[in-house]
């Protein structure tokens, strides 16, 4: 069975698919790797590790495909809307296809990639499971960009992070507000605290306070319950205007004694919902930072725009994405040992053995067969179930 790596072409995306030191775990499993020149470079891994490893150093993209049964990306087209059409031509009926395709993006592109005949999974869909938790690539991304947004805010701040007791007075503290607890929040709280930053935290899920505090940061409690705050997945979910409203006018006193906001609520396929009005920014004092970790959906702060930097009233609002491309080495070797997890579920003995029964398999299967058979994004986008689906959704 052979897998395939490209050459990431995002532009600006320094990640690659897979990395040396899972490749001879792989061998063992009866997978045999075929790898794009060059394309672990930005990364900080050399084609001649990947050849030292026994992996093939291929000179062209193309040869990678027509090489490959299973090829692996981080951005395949769908997350990769600047270039990842051209890879639509290489693709063909019957290979697989792994990788970030944001399948509740745009169901065009879905079925453009299910035009091709590939069988595709997307890691964005894994179930947070015991299970599934080795090859959960979203949770380890986004603990990558809750390292770098810290670190980003840190560099930006005209203060430092923490306390100095010194001949010249004591400096007192940062203090930071983090919007959102989920991985990549609670990564921001956890780093935020290591640079010695007084911490809070918001998470309209109550489950988070508990986190929040192991962590060291003081949970920011709202006299308001959203309904229903996450679904089975555990992530949150989306609440009506009302709430999100009554949230805003709580939070606005915290976010006004905050030097750095960091929001990282994003609802999975929705606009994320805006929690930071131009109003607060223009409450905050000159020289305070907020990093929008949800601009690529559209973002948390009202002022956000994506992929730039803007500066309203002395506050900086940082709206780049991608936070985990800037950290590139280790971010390609979690998201490298999530897919080699992933790989060992649907090869064995060398073998394409895809258990169709298999929860994993079945939450991150999105196209077979020319058709887009996902059955929670065929619902999302209001397609109607499959003949099979329907059939299952019948039995006793």
């Amino acid at each position: 069975m052979i897998v395939g790596v490209p050459r990431e072409t995002y532009p600006g995306e320094r990640r690659v698919a897979l990395v040396p030191i899972v490749i001879p775990n792989l061998a063992k499993a009866g997978i045999e790797i075929v790898i794009e020149a060059g394309a672990g470079v930005q990364a900080g891994f050399p084609d001649s590790e990947y050849a030292a490893k026994g992996a093939k150093v291929l000179p062209s993209r193309a040869e990678v495909f027509a090489a490959a049964d299973i090829v692996i990306q981080v951005l395949c087209y769908g997350s990769n809307d600047q270039t990842g059409r051209a890879d639509l031509p290489l693709l063909r009926r019957g290979q697989v296809l792994i990788g970030f395709l944001r399948p509740l993006g745009s169901i065009e592109t879905i079925r453009e990639i299910a035009a091709t005949g590939v069988t595709s999974f997307s890691v964005e869909l894994v179930p947070r499971t015991t299970r599934a938790q080795s090859m959960d690539a979203l949770s380890s991304m986004g603990t990558m960009c809750g390292y770098k947004a810290v670190l980003l805010a840190a560099e930006t701040l005209p203060k430092i992070f923490p306390m100095l007791t010194t001949a010249a007075g004591t400096i007192t503290p940062a203090k930071v507000l983090v919007i959102g607890a989920g991985v990549a929040g609670l990564q921001a709280i956890a780093t935020a605290r290591r640079l010695g930053a007084v911490v809070s935290a918001y998470d309209l899920r109550p489950a988070a306070k508990e986190q929040v505090q192991s962590l060291g940061g003081r949970f920011v409690e709202l006299p308001i319950e959203a309904k229903d705050a996450q679904d089975s997945g555990g992530y949150a979910k989306a609440q009506d205007e009302d709430f999100y409203r009554r949230q805003r006018e709580l939070l606005a006193k915290v976010i006004a004694e905050s030097d750095v906001v960091i929001t990282a609520a994003v609802v999975p396929g929705k606009k994320s919902p805006v929690l930071v009005t131009k109003e607060m920014v223009a409450g905050m004092a000159p020289g305070s930072v907020v990093v929008d970790l949800a601009a690529e959906r559209g973002g948390n702060c009202e002022l956000t725009k994506p992929g730039e930097v803007i500066v309203v009233n002395g506050v900086s609002i940082i709206g780049y994405f991608n936070f985990a491309s800037a950290v590139p080495y280790h971010a390609s070797q979690m998201y490298a040992r999530n897919i080699a997890a992933f790989l060992q579920l649907l090869v064995k003995d060398g073998k394409l053995q895809i258990n169709f029964e298999d929860d994993i398999i079945k939450s991150t299967l999105v196209t077979e067969g020319g058709e887009v058979v996902n059955a929670r994004i065929r619902e999302f986008f209001s397609l109607p179930p499959l003949a099979a689906q329907q059939k299952e959704a019948q039995s006793p």
